[in-house]
């Protein structure tokens, strides 16, 4: 072993005193120091990149492409219902989930939740499914239709999922979970099962 290898930095409890010395083992004091400085690497570098805060995709904005209110731009002034067939789910690191439904004259964008919450709910939508969604429908600034959900139906399992309440509000935002349940009237046992229920509206 090299002296250079030997040399370790001993800090003495002497205030202002700094001492090298060779072969040494490190004093307590540098140890704890070292601890020390390995914590606060941990909590204050390494833990936010790990640890996402829940709400960090609640905040109230403008999607980039349609120009869409997002989470707070439910307008129940539109609500209306469409039904046709899914063309694509997309589950991305930010942002609200979303996927394309076509039905037999349009295509629509169905702006759902954060990935977080869709995840948590554990749905599985198929390329090709046939759903019924309720939900707020506008124009986006890049001229294509956009539908945020509030009820999702699955055809075939009879499953709705739950996305926002009756006033449009997100499930997320507020106390409790989304609910899915198997009905055969649209959101009838959702509302009569005393959770978290299924949306009171007209259709469009």
């Amino acid at each position: 072993m090299t002296v250079l290898e030997t040399i370790i930095l001993d800090l003495r409890t002497e205030p202002g005193s700094v001492h090298l010395s060779i072969g040494s083992r490190p004093s307590f004091f540098v140890i704890r120091a070292a601890l020390a400085a390995l914590l606060f690497f941990t909590i204050f570098l390494v833990l936010p990149f790990i640890i996402k805060p829940v709400g960090a995709d609640e905040n109230d904005s403008f999607l980039k492409e349609s120009g869409i209110r997002y989470p707070d731009g439910f307008d129940q002034n539109t609500v209306g219902e469409v039904q046709g067939k899914v063309k694509g789910l997309f589950i991305p690191e930010s942002g609200p989930v979303r996927f394309y439904l076509s039905s037999k004259t349009k295509i629509y964008t169905v702006i759902v939740s954060p990935r977080w919450y869709w995840e948590d709910l554990g749905v599985k939508i198929s390329y090709g499914e046939e759903v019924s969604v309720v939900g707020s429908k506008s124009l986006g600034r890049d001229g294509k239709l956009y539908i945020i959900a509030q009820e999702i139906r699955l055809i075939e399992s009879g499953k709705t999922i739950v996305i926002r309440n009756n006033n449009g509000s997100p499930l997320w935002k507020g106390a409790g979970q989304g609910s899915v349940g198997t009905q055969k009237g649209f959101g009838s046992t959702l509302r009569g099962g005393g959770g978290m229920g299924g949306a009171g509206h007209g259709r469009r």
